[in-house]
């Protein structure tokens, strides 16, 4: 099992659940209000009025198939609109209780 958390702009929340939704992923945990600035060249996301836009997360866990297609929708996603941004981190889970 993976777990994949997704943070982006909250401007492409439907795309992210229409994502899940299409690809079966139904459990997720979507987190609201995350704050913060890509590593490259990214723009802050800090809901101020310097900084207006936020970001948004979902945390999802999936059978290790499904990786590779999150990513590469991930991707396409980012293709789209570059500005806005859009990232995806994998890491093992072991155990779930």
């Amino acid at each position: 099992m993976k777990a994949i958390l997704i943070i982006f702009n909250q401007a492409d929340t439907e795309r992210i659940e229409y994502m899940l939704d299409e690809m079966g992923i139904r459990g997720f945990t979507f987190i609201e209000n995350v704050q913060g600035r890509g590593s490259v060249n990214g723009e802050p996301h800090r809901g101020t009025h310097t900084w207006p836009e936020m970001n948004s997360a979902v945390l999802t866990i999936v059978p290790d198939e499904v990786v590779d297609g999150v990513l590469s929708n991930v991707r396409r996603l980012d293709k789209r609109n570059e500005e806005v941004g859009i990232r995806a981190f994998v890491w093992t889970i072991d155990k779930i209780a």
